[in-house]
């Protein structure tokens, strides 16, 4: 008798322990969570520029469109497509830059985002080129003679140009709302050509700023811009 009892026992353990083992199994694989990040478009403004029009006399004014695509988890291609109006006064002259450029290249993600965040800390390299007109407003002969005054002249001549230059880039970029991210970076330029008008000389490029004489420049930009994703992964 006990040893019938002792049989059933022995067989509902054996039962429960095998029952168990394929629900212990499915637990721990329900456990894990994969974490996707969304693929696709993102556009945006540089909101620097509009006010930097509405504080800067000199600076007329100035648009750019942004933008980015992602084509792995840490690059994307980049794209700033913008036009300007900047005028120049230096002691001899006057003159005014007027044109659109494009800025393209990539941008490396740098930072590793916790859990489902989106947010980035980068680095990039970009080629630019920009089309614009250069107009000579008005300027005096350089002589310094008390007797013979020089005449400021205030008929503008203007001259088509052109400029090509890479620059690289340094910024963040911070999902603040779902899809929806608030941006900085830093860039340093260097210019690798520009056409020079007769007789005066480049002072400003749309895209790079001003030109040194060491060919060199700098730019800044603060962003707003919307991620349109096409996919996850």
């Amino acid at each position: 008798m006990y040893r019938y009892f002792i049989s059933i026992i022995f067989c509902f353990v054996v039962v429960s322990t095998f029952s168990q083992e394929p629900t212990k199994k499915v637990e721990e694989k329900n456990d894990s969570i994969v974490y996707t990040s969304p693929y696709g478009i993102r556009l945006g403004i540089d909101i620097s520029k509009p006010i930097k029009a509405a504080i800067d006399g000199d600076y007329n004014t100035g648009l750019e469109i942004v933008a980015d695509y992602r084509i792995s988890k840490r690059f994307f291609i980049a794209a700033e497509l913008g036009f300007e109006d900047e005028t120049t006064q230096e002691d001899y002259s006057n003159s005014t830059a007027k044109g659109s450029y494009i800025r393209l290249g990539f941008n490396y993600n740098a930072y590793e985002n916790w859990l489902d965040m989106n947010n980035e800390i980068f680095v990039g390299l970009r080629y630019g080129f920009s089309v614009f007109d250069q107009t000579l407003n008005s300027y005096s002969p350089n002589v310094n003679n008390p007797y013979f005054p020089t005449t400021p002249i205030n008929t503008p001549v203007t001259t088509s140009l052109n400029s090509h230059w890479t620059e690289f880039m340094f910024g963040l970029k911070v999902e603040t709302f779902k899809n929806f991210f608030i941006g900085a970076s830093f860039s340093y330029k260097v210019l690798l050509n520009v056409k020079e008008p007769d007789n005066f000389k480049t002072l400003y490029s749309p895209g790079f700023n001003r030109i040194f004489e060491s060919g060199t420049g700098f730019g800044f930009n603060y962003t707003l811009s919307y991620l349109i994703p096409f996919k996850k992964k």
